[in-house]
């Protein structure tokens, strides 16, 4: 047998002058696939390399929020800028009113005298006895028990015993710090009060700040907090303007009865709303707190009463 000699085809050239005598209807060479890998994909992927050639762990997924930590030495107040300057405000008003009433070392003014006087000469008895039965209303147990209401009305809605009574104490406590604050006010200015002869009320002690003034205010603040808080919108804004127009009568009644100079009864209104605007955001915290351990209490069952046991 003959053996012929194996033909092994030539590669193809890219020259294009070697091509030049090709038929351009002729197949061309059958394109060349690469062979399938044997080895197996990731069901999972795989993360692509970062453009700089470098690899990049995949981002965590985001987890639940973690709770934010707190700042030693950080001291958590309910004051906000807004009552802070409000504080301010009427600190600087009643230290005003102060410096001008010592500048004279209590000796009134002319807008002193001018009320004054005009009251004492318009004081029929009728009125007199009507001024009498408002102005008891800033001295004695009204105050202690008008905070008192001020307080359990705030606190009714956490419970009457869990909070209402705790807040009312609290209530109480606050008048009785504005008081003895004031006294000692009073002490420290001892201005002379108006002619004794103009008085239609017995009084004792000094004049400024007026003492009926600055706790029947501090009193009636309170009262009208808890009426805000207890009532709905509307009543508790009608109840709070009653409350208002309360704390100004008695003020005015001392005026008229001829006991203080106007200028007693304007820094008491200032005194007493300085310690109101320090006094109610403490109770607000206080019952807000106490309204949201409450709450708490009943979600995780440890504040919720305990279901009767059928026997």
């Amino acid at each position: 047998m003959t053996r012929h000699p194996r033909h092994t085809p030539e590669p193809e050239s890219a020259d294009p002058a070697h091509d030049a005598g090709r038929d351009p209807t002729a197949p061309g060479p059958e394109p060349v696939h690469p062979a399938p890998t044997s080895e197996p994909e990731d069901p999972a992927g795989t993360p692509e390399p970062h453009p700089t050639g470098s690899s990049r762990d995949p981002e965590p997924e985001p987890g639940p929020a973690e709770p934010a930590l707190s700042v030693p030495g950080r001291i958590r107040t309910p004051y906000t800028r807004a009552v802070l300057l409000l504080a301010v405000l009427l600190g600087a008003g009643f230290a005003v009113v102060a410096a001008v009433v010592n500048l004279r070392q209590g000796h009134p003014y002319g807008f002193d005298t001018g009320p004054h006087h005009w009251a004492v000469a318009h004081r029929p008895h009728g009125w007199v006895v009507a001024a009498r039965g408002v102005t008891h209303a800033g001295t004695g147990a009204y105050p202690y028990l008008a905070a008192a209401a001020g307080g359990l009305l705030a606190g009714r809605r956490a419970g009457w015993l869990r909070t209402g009574v705790p807040t009312a104490l609290l209530a109480v406590l606050a008048l009785l710090a504005e008081q003895v604050v004031r006294t000692a006010l009073m002490a420290a200015f001892a201005r002379p009060r108006p002619p004794a002869a103009d008085w239609a009320t017995p009084v004792t002690g000094h004049a400024f700040p007026s003492g009926h003034s600055s706790s029947g205010a501090m009193a009636a603040g309170l009262l009208a907090w808890g009426l805000l808080w207890a009532l709905p919108p509307l009543a508790g804004r009608l109840g709070a303007a009653v409350c208002v127009l309360a704390a100004a009568a008695i003020g005015f009644t001392r005026v008229y009865l001829g006991v203080h100079w106007p200028s007693d009864v304007l820094g008491g209104w200032l005194y007493a709303g300085l310690c109101l605007t320090l006094a109610l955001p403490l109770l607000a915290a206080f019952v807000r707190r106490a309204g949201t351990a409450d709450t708490a209490g009943a979600a995780d069952g440890s504040g919720a009463p305990e279901p009767p046991v059928r026997r």
